[in-house]
């Protein structure tokens, strides 16, 4: 997203809509126009603007915009995109003891067959629980997005366990 760039862009409407592949099949973000440079001489405060879901909250209370916001909304598209539709859902009840018992093979996009061989296990396990960590309410335990890439790239496995034995709650306490 913005971790090569000085100053920083900051999309402000990181959502599935404005995701595109290109024709290797990597994913571009699209619809810069609500996109602006980070200026660190300055408040940052902007109008709201975003699609509803993908916003960060403390941007709909702050008016604030920071690097931590596009993280944010990188998770939210992460989590849809694992189990096939908005996880507004699954994000309330994440603060909720409701969390402790849910399993990972149950968030997963049911039209499509769950991965069956452990290092697919393994990396789906991964990309979820980056997408937990971008997804914490408070900015500060957000990861920054130079992180979050660094961890992708380097294939860290955390678990190897199977599907039917991976909790949320388990991939929400793992550190990197």
């Amino acid at each position: 997203m913005h971790n090569d760039c000085s100053p920083p862009i900051i999309h402000r409407d990181i959502s599935s809509n404005n995701v595109l592949l290109n024709s290797d099949m990597e994913a571009c973000v699209s619809d810069f126009g609500t996109a602006r440079l980070l200026d660190p001489d300055s408040s940052n405060q902007t109008l709201r603007v975003g699609t509803y879901g993908y916003i960060a909250p403390e941007l709909a209370y702050t008016m604030v915009v920071t690097e931590k916001c596009d993280v944010y909304s990188f998770g939210v598209v992460a989590l849809e995109t694992i189990t096939g539709k908005h996880p507004g859902d699954l994000l309330g009840s994440l603060s909720t003891p409701v969390a402790e018992t849910m399993m990972l093979k149950d968030w997963l996009d049911p039209r499509l067959s769950p991965p069956v061989d452990q290092i697919t296990i393994q990396e789906l396990a991964l990309v979820v629980q980056l997408a937990l960590a971008c997804v914490q309410s408070r900015p500060q335990h957000r990861p920054n997005i130079q992180h979050v890439c660094q961890v992708l790239v380097s294939h860290v496995q955390p678990l190897h366990q199977p599907l039917e034995e991976i909790s949320v709650h388990q991939l929400m306490g793992y550190t990197m």
